[in-house]
């Protein structure tokens, strides 16, 4: 015995004192709490909430006999099949005893509270049932990451699966901030557990996770996602994606797509399914027409956009080039002005500015709004458009000027630049996180909006921004018509873009789009909408400009912007009352004030407007001064007739301010149906002038969609409106 414990205490003494140190040291592992992401209204996005497994144990069911009820209940409370429960109850190990511990998986993995108390009352009530204490079921409390909002901004948020590990969106990116570290605290116990007197601990704290506020808002995220369902369910697209913005702080006040996913069923989506890609920030396209708002920003920065200058449309060739560029419009709307040809999105217009630039300085005001760059965006896995015509080859930098061929961009490249005609010219960073909480310290970190560069001067910002509106004021030419909101000066442009299949145009293929703000005066919100292959055929004015103003006008009013103010006369108290209702609006007085005066006036106030006449001053106006205006509704301005008598556009007027405009022009007319102006006629009658005026019931003025492709011709695709 004395050479046995001499042999043990001395000889193997450290060996078994190594052992002895393993037995008493233990180590408690303090959990981090995971940081929640919220909006910026401190609206919970998504949290650590508790979550239960259910467990059941073979033996104790086995000895039980209860094996045929417990599969049963299960079944009905958690769907997995009764097949795969029995084969769980009934596992054995290797020496054929029955296993104590089996988690019942996916279907009894971390389960909500609701789930959990229903399976706490089935094991309850079986124990009730056969007199016992133990059923064999049982719950085990864990954490699970939840998404209160479902599928809300499912493409920002991202998710974790169910062991906790980050998979995409702000979870991923954000995952070390998130997560914090897990504390731990080690000690010295006896062989009952019970921590030693003389125990040296070793304590290292928990650092929890770091809390995210967004500048999403759900209540504009929720405008946004509403409208889309909608018309992700009329146009059954390929996909659909839209993002809002504060233009001036590029804060992401919104974004989604379709098809999208619920982060909490994410296994529901599969793996690989569409719904998981962020097309906003990381698909290209070519963007079509809407591309030419800064072919626009350019010309008017570089003081060579005169609205009043006038070009014959319909069709045009580059220098050095045989290949003919057409409007959508093939034969054209005859000589027309400048500011016509923005309504009407004149492909031909744009490419006489392209020349009016030159290439040079076309390509370094596209590099200058961000296209060849990433926004630099807090998301992950954002790309880069690319713009790289050849410059040997002029037309297909021509064709850049109207959004075609050598050039791709990104929905979020394209909001930003838009943005920078909206905010005074200044090119920004957009971002998704406001601010950033440690809730060890308290310490909040505050994102500042980041100016990238000045791309245009603050004057020729609001100058584009006044043409702009008039693509969407303008209810007869306009091709943003669909986006006008009463009460609401709105600026945007349409998009229509075929698209390319292994370097050929898909005719049947199309992707259209609308980029827009408001209010044109003081902007509070960009939005872009694209849609991906619908399934008509329709252009952009038609599907997106729609979506657009069902989400901006809820988001204004939601956001408390005014709407205009019109003034109505007090009688009583003999003042002026400014109302902030969307009633009509009041003509101004331009009578006896020069062309450009009235011009600049209207412009400067949103009005949509023709000219009528070569002169250079207003003789008269209609409707005349202190008319109340009708949604919609255009002022004519009348001046001196020049040799040839100038009849304005007129279709889709009314019959009764149809015949006013004509009357004060001393024109003849002949009517035929009722309604609108569809058709205008010029004709004579015993060698007079005379103009017949078709009308129809519905002012039903369909936009135009691309009907060919110049790639028929060898070249790059024509934009629609």
């Amino acid at each position: 015995m004395i050479a046995r414990v001499f042999w043990i205490q001395v000889i193997q003494g450290s060996e078994w004192q190594e052992k002895a140190a393993t037995l008493w040291a233990h180590t408690s592992t303090i959990k981090a709490e995971r940081g929640t992401i919220s909006d910026r209204n401190g609206s919970v996005l998504a949290s650590d909430v508790p979550a239960y497994t259910v467990v059941v144990n073979p033996a104790v069911i086995a000895e039980k006999g209860i094996g045929d009820e417990v599969v049963k209940g299960l079944h009905e409370l958690l769907g997995k099949p009764e097949d795969e429960l029995r084969k769980l109850i009934e596992a054995k190990d290797e020496n054929g005893k029955y296993l104590k511990n089996r988690e019942i998986r996916n279907e009894g993995w971390k389960i909500d509270q609701d789930l959990a108390d229903k399976v706490k009352e089935f094991y309850v009530a079986l124990g009730k049932k056969h007199k016992i204490q133990e059923t064999g079921i049982g719950l085990v409390r864990e954490q699970k990451r939840y998404y209160p909002k479902g599928s809300l901004a499912a493409h920002i948020l991202g998710y974790t699966d169910r062991d906790g590990k980050a998979i995409m969106g702000l979870e991923k990116s954000l995952d070390k901030q998130l997560k914090g570290a897990d504390g731990k605290l080690l000690y010295q116990s006896d062989g009952q557990g019970v921590k030693l007197p003389d125990s040296q601990d070793t304590y290292q704290p928990v650092v929890n996770g770091s809390n995210f506020k967004l500048t999403i808002d759900s209540t504009i995220q929720h405008y946004i996602e509403e409208a889309m369902e909608k018309a992700y369910a009329q146009y059954k697209p390929k996909s659909m994606s839209v993002i809002a913005a504060d233009p001036n702080t590029m804060e992401i006040l919104g974004m989604a797509n379709m098809p999208t996913f619920d982060p909490n069923k994410y296994m529901d989506t599969g793996a690989d399914a569409a719904g998981f890609y962020n097309h906003a920030i990381k698909s290209i396209y070519e963007p079509g027409s809407t591309f030419k708002i800064y072919t626009l920003a350019a010309a008017v920065n570089e003081k060579l956009f005169n609205p009043n200058a006038t070009f014959l449309s319909g069709q045009i060739r580059i220098k050095g080039d045989r290949t003919p560029l057409h409007d959508i419009n093939r034969a054209g709307w005859g000589e027309i002005s400048f500011l016509e040809g923005v309504k009407r999105s004149s492909n031909v217009l744009f490419v006489k500015l392209y020349e009016l630039l030159g290439q040079e300085k076309l390509l370094q005001y596209i590099n200058d709004f961000g296209f060849n760059e990433k926004t630099g965006i807090d998301l992950p896995g954002e790309i880069s458009g690319v713009v790289n015509p050849n410059e040997n080859r002029p037309i297909e930098s021509a064709t850049l000027a109207y959004g075609h061929g050598k050039v791709t961009v990104t929905p979020l490249q394209q909001l930003v630049a838009l943005s920078a005609v909206a905010n005074g010219g200044k090119l920004m960073t957009p971002h998704v996180v406001k601010e950033v909480t440690d809730p060890n310290t308290g310490e909040t970190k505050v994102t500042q909006p980041n100016v990238v560069r000045q791309v245009i001067d603050e004057a020729s910002a609001k100058e584009t921004g006044k043409y702009l509106e008039q693509v969407v004021a303008d209810q007869v030419i306009g091709t943003g018509r669909y986006a006008y909101i009463d009460g609401y000066r709105v600026a945007g442009k349409t998009g229509t873009a075929i698209k390319p299949e292994n370097g050929i145009y898909v005719k049947s293929k199309v992707l259209v789009s609308f980029a827009g703000y408001a209010p044109v005066d003081d902007p509070k919100i960009a939005v872009i909408i694209i849609i991906d292959e619908p399934n008509v055929e329709i252009g952009g004015g038609r599907a997106a400009a729609p979506v657009f103003k069902e989400i901006v006008s809820q988001s204004l009013q939601y956001m408390g912007v005014p709407k205009l103010a019109t003034e109505t006369s007090d009688k009583d108290s003999k003042k002026t009352v400014k109302s902030d209702a969307p009633a009509l609006r009041t003509t101004p007085d331009l009578t006896g004030k020069t062309m450009k005066e009235a011009r600049e006036t209207l412009l400067d106030q949103g009005f949509d407007f023709e000219v009528v006449g070569e002169g250079a001053s207003v003789e008269s106006q209609y409707p005349e001064a202190g008319t109340k205006l009708t949604t919609g509704q255009r002022i004519y301005l009348l001046s001196p007739q020049g040799a040839k008598r100038t009849i304005p556009n007129l279709q889709g007027e009314s019959l009764r301010d149809a015949l006013e405009v004509l009357t004060l022009l001393k024109v003849e007319i002949a009517v035929e149906g009722e309604g609108y102006v569809s058709e205008q006629i010029e004709g004579t009658k015993n060698g007079k002038p005379l103009l017949t005026l078709k009308l129809k019931p519905l002012n039903d003025n369909s936009e135009d969609v691309p009907a060919s492709s110049p790639a028929d011709e060898g070249t790059e695709s024509e934009s629609g409106p």
